[in-house]
């Protein structure tokens, strides 16, 4: 590879990085080829993409976009989740594929701007989707008008009994 190609490989992962508000640097290690693309085939689905790159090129890409968190992290073979405006979903992706192949494992992430450990990935790719959550929430509201409507009707028959002895 020849400096202009380098050159042209940084200014592009720069564009992505721009464009990319969440990553995860993940190592391959042991990956088939097969794997790999399985791997972005399902991020693409997501909206993500998979990105592998030198890890002295993504370097200066992220310094390029003032990001030096990753610098310690960038060693070994080296692949880059470029999320979307969602990071859940590839977190989700990322979980779900290490959990049935046991790799990619993720070395940080970059979740709105603050770097992240491998645990907190981990964990928003255990969380349930939106429609899911939103459901949770509407039983634990139902559950509460049951407990209030309980609580009143057991004010109001305590209220007729009482007034029934008085009579």
């Amino acid at each position: 590879m020849n400096k202009t190609e380098r050159q042209e490989t940084v200014e592009s992962l720069s564009a992505l990085l721009k464009d990319a508000p969440h990553l995860y640097v993940t190592d391959f290690t042991g990956m088939t080829v097969l794997r790999m693309t399985e791997f972005r085939r399902r991020l693409r689905a997501t909206g993500a993409k998979y990105v592998v790159v030198k890890n002295t090129l993504a370097q200066r890409a992220l310094a390029a976009n003032k990001i030096s968190a990753f610098d310690p992290h960038l060693t070994g073979p080296v692949g880059l989740v470029l999320a979307g405006a969602d990071p859940l979903p590839s977190a989700k992706v990322v979980g779900d594929f290490a959990k049935e192949f046991q790799k990619p494992t993720v070395k940080i992430g970059l979740i709105e701007g603050k770097p992240v450990e491998p645990s907190y990935v981990k964990r928003l790719g255990e969380l349930p989707p939106r429609d899911v959550l939103l459901a949770q929430f509407a039983g634990c509201l139902n559950g509460v008008l049951y407990q209030v409507v309980a609580t009143l009707e057991a004010f109001r028959d305590q209220r007729q009994a009482s007034n029934s002895t008085e009579n």
